[in-house]
């Protein structure tokens, strides 16, 4: 239950005579009604208020729920007056801020108001009192306020005052049927609800002495709901941000090793490393890739966290080939892949457009099939952009320059893993600490990506990280 639920279902209870115990002592609704009309005849002989006509008698039909039997349906029109708000004239407001305040609508809330002159304020009819009752008649319909000070209202509120109801209780009790004024406004430009239409508004009426129980009852409460709504504010910030800070945390112990055992049998993280640098030798020599220059050692004190014995603490530079060319036919169509067509988050989706290579070769980051793409300018990079290319065209492709491309070494190293890795906080957190560049145009440093530490853990344990964060990752969605 939200915190606005939980304060309408106060005020419901309120409404239907449940929120405190009847009292015979205090008499009756129908004792209180006949008072009250009694008030409004000597007004009217004493000329403050207009004799106006009689409402509809009040129908079983239209009673929306039972009242306690001291308690009486009224319409709202007979035991209020009901003062309808109309904006004086442009002439009439103040250009030396003296006056009495204007308030055209939204309920008397801040300092944005005029004031009208005082020679134009004896001539105007339509003044809230202080403690009046506030009633927005237009957008937002049905918001009340209590005034604290004489004020001119305009066309968008109206006025409710009794010289003998309790004004919180009428406050409190009008606030619960902003839902039914909101049914009944009507308009194309703006909603707003009608003289008729406040008048006749259903209330049940609580003799004097309830009225004021329910006011301190509800008053007493209100404190109560404040602490609740802060902790359901925390609680949904909390859940909101649970599924994403879970797969953050999935990641940081896939990463760290902590996700699934480490098993002799399936070797060393250093073998993997030697039978990488082997291939890589091997391809140099075949002219197939370009020899790099060697990256720095990596020292104790770079290492940001402990990994197991069997893994291998490797810059990402020294397992893969980073940006790789194409060299295919110009005739050939291929697939390009403008950043947008490359999905955020924890996502592994792409779309490609066909194009001929002879168009995009010059000017376009190159990749291939199973090759990763990640993005390094902001905020794609902060947003997770980064996908293992599939199914491009003709194997190849080419796309946006904002693109850096990741190659395994002939699939001695899982993509998979690779791909985990560049979505987690780790890798995205020291990339940002990387960027370069003005405001709005910062990336990641040029050697960012060759020289990230990378935790590397054999060839067999990468599958079974991969296989169990594919099983996990999609039950966080489950909780949003």
């Amino acid at each position: 239950m939200t915190p606005q639920e939980l304060k309408n279902s106060i005020l419901q209870q309120a409404i239907q005579g449940k929120l405190v115990e009847q009292r015979p002592e205090e008499g009756t609704a129908e004792e209180l009604f006949q008072q009250i009309q009694k008030e409004k005849q000597r007004l009217i002989a004493d000329g403050k208020i207009k004799k106006e006509k009689p409402l509809p008698e009040i129908t079983e039909d239209e009673k929306p729920f039972d009242i306690p039997e001291s308690w009486k349906w009224v319409r709202l029109g007979e035991i209020v007056n009901v003062i309808m708000g109309q904006s004086p004239s442009g002439t009439s407001v103040s250009e030396n801020g003296n006056g009495l305040e204007f308030h055209q609508g939204k309920i008397y809330f801040g300092d944005d108001y005029l004031k009208v002159s005082p020679q134009i304020t004896n001539e105007i009819t339509k003044i809230a009192e202080a403690r009046s009752i506030l009633l927005c008649v237009r957008a937002p319909v049905g918001v009340v306020n209590i005034v604290q000070r004489r004020i001119c209202i305009g066309r968008g509120l109206c006025a409710l005052t009794s010289s003998i109801m309790d004004e919180k209780f009428i406050l409190y009790f009008v606030r619960s049927f902003e839902k039914d004024f909101v049914k009944k406004s009507t308009g194309t430009t703006f909603k707003a609800i009608t003289n008729d239409v406040i008048k006749n508004q259903l209330f049940p009426l609580p003799p004097l002495a309830e009225q004021k129980r329910i006011v301190a009852k509800i008053e007493e409460l209100l404190p109560y709901i404040d602490r609740y709504k802060e902790a359901w504010l925390k609680l949904e910030t909390f859940n909101s941000r649970f599924p994403s800070d879970m797969k953050k945390s999935l990641l940081q112990y896939a990463i760290q090793g902590k996700l699934v055992e480490q098993r002799p049998e399936e070797g060393t993280a250093e073998e993997l490393f030697q039978q990488i640098q082997e291939e890589k030798q091997r391809l140099i020599a075949e002219g197939k890739i370009k020899k790099e220059k060697p990256l720095p050692e990596i020292t104790e004190e770079e290492k940001p966290f402990e990994i197991p014995e069997s893994w291998k603490w490797v810059r990402l530079g020294s397992i893969v080939e980073l940006n790789p060319k194409n060299d295919i036919d110009d005739s050939l169509e291929v697939s390009f892949i403008p950043m947008a067509h490359v999905a955020d988050g924890y996502r592994n989706e792409h779309t490609f457009e066909v194009k001929k290579w002879g168009e995009i070769k010059k000017g376009f980051t190159h990749f291939a099939t199973g090759d990763i793409g990640i993005a390094k300018i902001t905020p794609c990079f902060q947003n997770k952009k980064s996908v293992i290319f599939a199914g491009l065209k003709n194997g190849c492709g080419a796309g946006t320059t904002e693109l850096s491309i990741v190659r395994v070494v002939n699939n001695l190293m899982l993509k998979e893993y690779l791909l985990w890795f560049f979505k987690s906080a780790y890798f995205i957190d020291n990339g940002v600490r990387s960027f370069t560049g003005t405001a709005g145009q910062q990336r990641i440093h040029k050697d960012y990506l060759s020289n990230c530490l990378l935790p590397l853990p054999p060839l067999a344990e990468q599958k079974r990280i991969v296989a169990k964060l594919e099983q996990l990752l999609p039950l966080c969605e489950r909780l949003k």
